[in-house]
């Protein structure tokens, strides 16, 4: 089996259906089981039982996916030494990031890093997933969650406290909702992940148990988005809902934690120059708002 087997083989071993392997490797379904039904003949042993609910490896296909484990600890160790060793100021950065964040202080990070670096080329990932620094998935994370991973380094490149807002077209169509009744009356934004893993949601510290929740999006540019439109109110960064021309609900509360942005890479890529200059930028964009 070779490294560029493995890889599949390693995708269709943690997603356990074609359709999911075939996003994480960027290619299409019929690719991924090609090669998969390619490696079990090549290696005369059966790797996955197909089920209905999708593949599931075998005892010989356990060994493999161990084997192939240790094959991508070598790849990765060896991806990052020789990366971290780069002086060029040329070449790729791979950067992941929202939407949101990419539209407001990425975008304009990469006009400047461009005028003066012009043979960087930053391939730019907006997604709310977070990606794996460690497994080079990407060389620069900007996200809300500080990862706890002692081979990254971490920098906070901002701290908002979360407001309410809504349109000034949905404040004169349904007035601002009364504190304390749990938005009785009043359509909301909400941001679909966090409104589904939590038993009783709330915007600033406030209940929504008798709302309606127009839309629920995945997306943090899409939640500003609805708001704009006048869908419904919904909880984002002050600095967005100022920056956006939104108006803002019940203007002394504030969620109780804030949103935090932290840049993060892997520690072997300190050195890296087009790396460094990336970062560099970034964090100018985010300082140059007075937001960090």
């Amino acid at each position: 089996m070779n490294w560029d087997d493995a890889r599949v083989f390693l995708a269709l071993g943690r997603e356990l259906t074609l359709r999911r392997a075939a996003r994480v490797l960027r290619v299409d379904q019929a690719t991924v089981g090609r090669r998969i039904a390619a490696m079990e003949v090549d290696l005369g042993s059966t790797l996955f039982l197909r089920t209905p609910t999708g593949y599931q490896l075998t005892a010989i296909g356990e060994v493999a996916f161990e084997m192939a484990e240790k094959m991508e600890r070598a790849a990765l160790e060896l991806a990052r030494r020789t990366r971290g060793a780069d002086n060029e100021q040329a070449g790729e950065v791979r950067l992941s990031t929202t939407d949101s964040l990419a539209y407001d202080f990425v975008i304009p990070a990469l006009k400047e890093l461009h005028l003066k670096h012009p043979d960087i080329c930053v391939i730019l990932n907006s997604t709310s997933e977070i990606v794996n620094l460690s497994k080079r998935e990407t060389d620069i994370a900007i996200r809300n969650q500080r990862p706890e991973n002692p081979d990254l380094i971490l920098r906070k490149l901002a701290a908002w406290p979360m407001g309410l807002f809504a349109s000034a077209e949905y404040i004169e169509r349904n007035g601002v909702p009364e504190p304390g009744t749990g938005f009785k009356g009043h359509d909301l934004v909400m941001y679909e992940p966090y409104w589904r893993d939590r038993a009783d949601p709330a915007l600033v510290d406030e209940s929504i148990e008798q709302a309606r929740v127009v839309v629920a999006v995945n997306s943090s540019m899409m939640v500003r988005r609805s708001i704009s439109e006048g869908l419904g109110i919904g909880e984002i960064p002050i600095e967005m809902g100022l920056c956006d021309g939104l108006q803002r609900i019940w203007p002394l509360r504030e969620r109780a934690k804030s949103y935090e942005v932290w840049m993060v890479t892997h520690k072997d890529l300190r050195h890296t120059a087009r790396v460094r200059f990336v970062i560099e930028y970034l964090a100018q964009s985010f300082s140059a708002r007075g937001v960090s």
